[in-house]
């Protein structure tokens, strides 16, 4: 994988690079589209190149792991061939789901981590040795290193705890991943995960280690969850100043367009979230103009395209009564729809936001941007 930036914002930290794999090139900054199990739900993969053109999405090695199991992908010759995405394609380790399985009979131990299936109860054991291998298996081109998600709040002792925990998985995936070869013949490259909650001297002692590492791009991970929107820009300010410049820098599970605008003029490069298509499901639709919430009645009889300024097939044929007559209705097309519509517009977004920075306007139309974007319509 290769890295170049094209273009630095004078104002902020805002910068637009490429990212070269086997796969394709990424050109940041970029939203990754949520594809958990496989797919981005509701949206055929046509879509996804034709209307949303997405540059990568991101597939889960916990729920791939689960289902359909590593033997079929593998027999299929890796994720690629299974889903019939040709583009670049990034795996989370797993990490942040099994946060998620606290209560459901999780153990963390030095060792890895044992979980319960959420879809039969079966147990399982991850440790960062064989989450590498199940990426390998997996074939994504950028693989997340194994770490340990810490809630918001965290006690500081714990939090000290899990950090220093998480590096040391990180030497045990980084001595994996180096031997081990990729299965299907094209390059794979592996990122680590900055993590420390809210703490400024644990994120800043996990950043240096994190960048210490040398690979070829870094994560920030354990943010976006619960945490105050002013603690983690700060967080991510802090660790932005850290990290190489010259690495991509990857914010894990962020977040609200507004959020996505912040951390690009904090020198953020990659984002992924599953706000676009699940906001889309109960009918709430990012547009150009503000927030709209398709359900409310003023809807109901207006026929003017859900986005016109956006462009884009769906955004422009489609009204918004027959989207909300759809939505109301509990028709499969209407989530297809919006999910289309909403990852239309965070395509757009940082499209846009590239643009603003390779012409020196970044900043002054971030600021207009962001309070448009919270506007509810």
């Amino acid at each position: 994988m290769k890295f170049s930036i094209q273009s630095k914002d004078i104002q902020s930290k805002a910068r637009a690079g490429e990212v070269t794999t086997d796969h394709g090139v990424i050109q940041t900054p970029i939203f990754m589209p949520v594809g958990t199990a496989g797919t981005v739900k509701g949206v055929h993969q046509k879509e996804l190149k034709e209307d949303i053109n997405a540059d990568i999405i991101l597939g889960n090695t916990y729920h791939l792991y689960l289902r359909p199991k590593l033997d079929i992908i593998e027999q299929a010759g890796g994720l690629h061939k299974f889903n019939g995405w040709d583009r670049p394609i990034l795996t989370d380790s797993g990490g942040y789901q099994v946060y998620s399985l606290a209560g459901t009979g999780r153990k963390i131990k030095e060792e890895g981590v044992t979980f319960r299936s959420h879809i039969d109860g079966s147990k399982h054991h991850f440790t960062p040795e064989n989450v590498m291998d199940i990426q390998r298996t997996i074939g994504a081109d950028i693989m997340m290193a194994f770490d340990e998600c810490t809630p918001y709040p965290c006690d500081y002792g714990y939090a000290k705890q899990s950090m220093e925990m998480t590096h040391r998985w990180l030497k045990r995936c980084c001595d994996r991943f180096d031997t081990t070869d990729p299965k299907y013949g094209y390059s794979q490259t592996l990122f680590p995960i900055v993590q420390g909650s809210t703490y400024k001297d644990l994120r800043t002692q996990s950043a240096e280690t994190i960048a210490s590492f040398e690979r070829e791009g870094n994560a920030i991970g354990g943010l976006s969850v619960g945490e105050p929107h002013e603690d983690m820009y700060e967080m991510t300010d802090l660790v932005c100043n850290i990290l190489p410049e010259d690495k991509p820098r990857y914010l894990m599970g962020v977040g609200t367009p507004a959020n996505i605008l912040e951390c690009i003029a904090l020198g953020v490069d990659m984002f992924d979230c599953v706000m676009p298509t699940r906001n889309a499901r109960n009918g709430m639709l990012f547009t150009t103009q503000g927030i709209i919430n398709i359900k409310n009645k003023k809807w109901e009889n207006d026929f003017s395209p859900i986005d016109e300024e956006l462009g884009g097939y769906v955004s422009t044929f489609y009204s918004k009564a027959y989207l909300r007559h759809l939505i109301v209705s509990r028709e499969l097309l209407a989530s297809q729809i919006a999910s289309v519509h909403n990852l239309t517009f965070y395509l757009w977004l940082v499209r846009e936001a590239r643009q603003q920075i390779i012409a020196g306007t970044f900043y002054d139309w971030k600021n207009k941007m962001v309070k448009k974007l919270q506007t509810r319509l």
